[in-house]
Formats: structure tokens, sequence, C-alpha cells
């Protein structure tokens, strides 16, 4: 019971600590906003391993979890390419606020942003917010209602940035890879997607 305590502590802590440091680097931006996002990353998913020590295991990686990550990637781009269209009937400050998060491109050279998204950020975030928390609202809540948590939480900790478009564009990924997790029971799938989606959106094939 106590040690469920503690963790449920480090888990609201951990949910505190992630809203201030996407506003520190959505908001004040104080530095090079790939540093900051990949630092941010690192240090949840640092306390999420101290929580949990047995967090991050890649024995059976299975070749159908990494098609699935392949492939839900493509498709997830393809759905951002047909949102980007359609939103820019309905939201008339949708450019303005996509172009603000493209902006940060111009803090670093493709390869810097490429690496860090790939390995860092990527992955680091499916391993905090779908290994950690989504799967600990699972067996607090169930699977479905800790789902639907930790997806309302990873939204909801972007609506800080004041960006309704970055906060939307949070709550489909949210949908899609805490699904992909709920139904796949392994990380695998997700990081993969994770990590070639946001080089793919970011670096490859950018929106706009």
């Amino acid at each position: 019971m106590e040690k469920q305590k503690s963790k449920n502590k480090i888990i609201i802590s951990s949910l505190i600590m992630a809203t201030i440091l996407w506003f520190v680097i959505f908001v004040l931006k104080p530095f090079n906003f790939w540093i900051e996002m990949g630092v941010s990353i690192l240090v949840l998913v640092m306390v999420a391993l101290f929580s949990e020590k047995n967090l991050i295991s890649f024995r059976n990686i299975k070749l159908r979890h990494i098609l699935i990550g392949i492939i839900s990637a493509i498709i997830l781009y393809f759905v951002f390419y047909a949102g980007n269209i359609i939103s820019g009937y309905l939201f008339p400050f949708k450019d303005a606020q996509i172009a603000s998060v493209y902006s940060n491109r111009a803090q670093g050279n493709s390869l810097l942003i490429g690496a860090l998204l790939l390995f860092i950020i990527g992955p680091g975030e499916e391993i905090y917010w779908r290994g950690f928390i989504q799967n600990n609202l699972a067996k607090k809540f169930g699977e479905d209602k800790g789902y639907i948590f930790a997806t309302l939480l990873y939204a909801g900790v972007h609506i800080i940035t004041l960006n309704f478009m970055l906060v939307v564009a949070a709550l489909v990924c949210g949908i899609y890879w805490g699904w992909i997790y709920k139904k796949e029971k392994s990380l695998v799938p997700i990081i993969i997607s994770h990590a070639i989606w946001d080089f793919t959106v970011f670096v490859l094939f950018p929106l706009m």
C-alpha cells in the first residue's frame, strides 16, 4: 500500500513537472527548443525509470511490432496531411499556430533535430506517456479508463502552450498511440511509430 502511494505521488509530481516543462519550452522559450525538449523528455523518462526499474524491455521484439510501428507512422502522417488541409477551412488561425511550432526548426540543423526526434524525443515521450502514465492508470482504473485518462492528460499538458492546433494534434496522437499500446501491450510499435512520424513531419516532409 505504501509503495503504491509513493508511486502515485511520483506520477502526480511528474505530471506537474511535465506541465511546467512544456510551459517553459513552448511559452517562455529561454533556450534552444530542441535541446530543451530533449533534456525535458530525458528528465521525465528518468523519473519514470526511478519509479519502475523494469519499465523498458526489448527482449521480445516481434517483426509484427516493427511493421505496425512503420505502417502506423505512415498512416498518421497522412491523417495529419489531410487534417492540415481540412482545418484550414475550419480555423482561420490554423496557419499561424502551426507556423509557430514549425518556426522552431530554425533553432537547429536537420541532423540535430532528426537525431533528437528519432532517438530521444519520440521514444522518450512514449516511454513516459504510454509506458509509465497510461500503464499505471490502466492498472488503477482498468485498461479503457486508463487509456482515456492518459490521452486526456497528454493533450491537457499541451493546453499550457495556448496553441489550440497543438492541443488537437496531441489529442489525436494520444488517441492513436494510446490505442496501439492498449492493443499490443508493447512499447516497441509506438516508439517506432512516434519516432518515424516526428522525423517525417518535422524533417522529411513538413506540413508547411
